[in-house]
């Protein structure tokens, strides 16, 4: 499994023949813009996306990208109706506790804390997705959330061993919180900062989830790296 962090929330994930994409944020992202990252490049081969909540900064090109590559988006019923409206033709509605399997992955909705919505416009609940992959590796990216103890519980169903966390306070959990979270509820083997570095309202770098994480090792990658996992 190959997994490259696009800045922000944003990953791109290579299991099997499939390629996701999940938050897919790029052409309005600051990282992703000043990365060097080619949008053809990132976006190619694009099999699925899967998208954590609502929020533009979430949303981002998905609807771009679902019609440019014919790509399945898996989301919450009311965020796949409105991206539907948007033109994305191929579209797998899900909810919080439903798993839908792919050929390479299976893909599970499972609780976050958090809102979700675009221009006033409900769409639905904000959730985690948690990937079971080809080789075996399963994949929590928490979306933005507030840590809770029902991460008991999703760590106990599904036994992550990957963890894609929220740490850039203000709208998500911070350093320690998140670092609470991933030692108190979850097993990681390979744990991922996202949701830091973009705008200036968000924690800069990853240097205070690290410290707090000690001695456990985080993983920070830079953007555009590919990871082998």
């Amino acid at each position: 499994m190959k997994l490259t962090w696009l800045g922000h929330s944003a990953f791109r994930i290579e299991t099997g023949s499939s390629v996701v994409l999940l938050d897919p944020f790029l052409k309005g992202n600051p990282t992703f813009q000043n990365s060097g990252l080619d949008w053809d490049t990132v976006t190619s081969g694009v099999t699925h996306v899967a998208l954590t909540h609502g929020h533009d900064d979430h949303i981002g090109d998905t609807a771009e990208i679902c019609k440019q590559t014919g790509a399945t988006l898996f989301a919450v019923y009311e965020l796949a109706v409105h991206l539907a409206g948007q033109g994305v033709e191929n579209y797998e509605p899900m909810n919080t506790g439903g798993t839908v399997c792919a050929q390479d992955f299976g893909l599970t909705f499972v609780d976050a804390k958090h809102s979700s919505s675009s221009g006033g416009v409900y769409l639905g609940n904000p959730c985690g997705v948690v990937l079971d992959t080809r080789e075996g590796r399963k994949v929590l990216h928490m979306g933005d959330t507030n840590i809770f103890p029902g991460m008991a519980l999703i760590n106990e169903i599904h036994q992550p061993d990957i963890g894609i966390v929220p740490i850039g306070d203000r709208f998500t959990m911070g350093a320690r919180t998140a670092a609470l979270a991933c030692r108190k509820f979850f097993n990681f083997k390979t744990v991922i900062p996202c949701h830091y570095g973009t705008f200036g309202l968000i924690a800069p770098n990853a240097d205070a989830f690290i410290s707090e994480m000690k001695p456990d090792p985080v993983t920070v990658p830079k953007v555009g790296e590919v990871l082998t996992l």
